[in-house]
């Protein structure tokens, strides 16, 4: 029996979302569980997949299209069903033969200090017979728009080659190409009026919605959250010799980040009124630690949650931080891995970044930045000698967290990272 397949809310208190690939094309069938989609929110791909066999009898939206919650995006039947009035069918589930969805011009992007005109990347709509303006308008890419405005180009001269006879940055090009030719045609040297200085070259690097999401979500951090920002030094030796140690065992790799994350929960047990986030009406406590850890990817900074550290064995913290990380960076995490947590753990150390501090990701209470390891004369009963040391710079939302607590968390944590062996208690 034919149902239709609507746009799941993916994420919470979410509207809308785009619908990123069809994996399973029309007159396919799928087996229960399989993936249909993929659908992209700001943060996560997520894979919608079905809750019984069936087959593919019609997609409704192009991938690309930004799809209401609850909007139909295809529909489904029984395994090998065959429909011969695929129209009526339609009609009788209240679905349209084409769903008219397009991927929208996006507007809430930075803009040009001098013009005040959007920067934009362009997006094409879906196919469909080209036309010219629609009562009067001229269907235009916001860039195309402002890069025609600054030569003094008319859109209603320049033929659009997009959908919908849309003129796209690429038709604005060849219009100002086109104009510098024919002046060149006619002008003489002497007849050439003055050229404004030419601007610099460069390239725009359209945002991706991850990059977008992350850059909306630690400006209202700023906004928002008080930060302030407590910092440690800590002796590396012990933390480098316990690692050396479990790495001698072939089936386990430790890295230093673990130790550390292993080391925040364990802080957090101890310190439990730092294990909170702030919410308007209460500040709230967990029973578990879970922990944001940072990923860089291609397509900007995740924070993947990983739950209830402090019960993790340190082998099992490893492998999850590790499939965590490559399933962020292949673009695979699931919604619900990038919510929760009450603190996150970010290191540049690799990048021989010796302290830095961090904006906190909301709505997590805390983040704490790792510096590189790094040798310096250290006192030692009061000899200098030489010495490892890892500089540590926690922010904290002061709302749910004073400065005396985080104090005291901070040298829990570095108590722990400097004996080591209690992280594995």
């Amino acid at each position: 029996m034919a149902r239709v397949l609507r746009m799941p809310g993916v994420a919470a208190n979410a509207t809308e979302a785009v619908l990123a690939e069809w994996l399973v094309e029309e007159s396919g069938d799928f087996a229960a569980a399989d993936a249909i989609a993929t659908v992209e929110t700001e943060k996560a791909a997520v894979d919608v997949e079905a809750d019984a066999a069936g087959r593919v009898l019609k997609t409704l939206v192009p991938p690309g299209a930004q799809v209401e919650v609850g909007d139909p995006i295809a529909v489904l039947g029984e395994p090998g069903e065959q429909v011969d009035d695929l129209d009526a069918l339609l009609a009788s589930l209240g679905v349209a033969a084409a769903t008219d969805v397009v991927v929208p011009e996006r507007r809430d992007v930075p803009s040009d200090p001098e013009s005040a005109a959007p920067l934009a990347e362009e997006v094409e709509l879906p196919e469909s017979p080209p036309g010219g303006p629609v009562n009067g308008r001229v269907f235009a890419s916001p860039l195309a728009r402002k890069i025609a405005k600054d030569h003094g180009l008319s859109l209603d001269e320049i033929a659009g080659t997009g959908p919908r006879g849309r003129v796209l940055r690429r038709d604005v090009d060849a219009a100002v190409a086109a104009s510098r030719s024919g002046e060149r045609g006619f002008e003489t040297v002497a007849e050439r009026p003055p050229q404004p200085a030419r601007a610099a070259a460069f390239e725009e690097i359209p945002h991706s919605r991850i990059r977008r999401a992350t850059a909306r979500r630690l400006t209202e951090s700023k906004r928002q959250a008080p930060h302030f920002y407590v910092r440690a030094t800590v002796r590396a030796e012990p933390l480098l010799a316990l690692r050396a140690t479990l790495n001698q065992d072939d089936s386990l790799r430790v890295s230093v980040n673990d130790l550390v994350v292993k080391a925040v929960a364990a802080a957090h047990v101890r310190v439990p009124e730092m294990n909170v986030t702030w919410t308007e009406d209460a500040v709230r406590r967990y029973a578990a630690v879970d922990i944001a850890v940072a990923v860089a990817t291609d397509r900007g900074l995740m924070t993947p949650v990983v739950r209830d550290v402090a019960s993790l064995t340190l082998s099992r913290l490893s492998a999850t931080v590790g499939e965590l990380a490559e399933r962020a960076r292949d673009g695979k995490l699931r919604q619900d891995d990038l919510e929760g947590g009450s603190i996150a753990v970010t290191n540049l150390g690799m990048y021989g970044v010796e302290e830095f501090a961090a904006i906190i990701n909301p709505p997590q209470a805390a983040i704490l930045a790792l510096g590189a390891i790094r040798d310096e004369p250290v006192v030692e009963d009061g000899v200098v000698v030489p010495g490892q040391v890892i500089s540590l710079t926690l922010s904290v939302d002061h709302r749910p967290v004073d400065g005396v607590l985080a104090a005291r968390w901070i040298a829990v944590l570095k108590e722990l990272l400097e004996h080591p062996a209690r992280i594995l208690a």
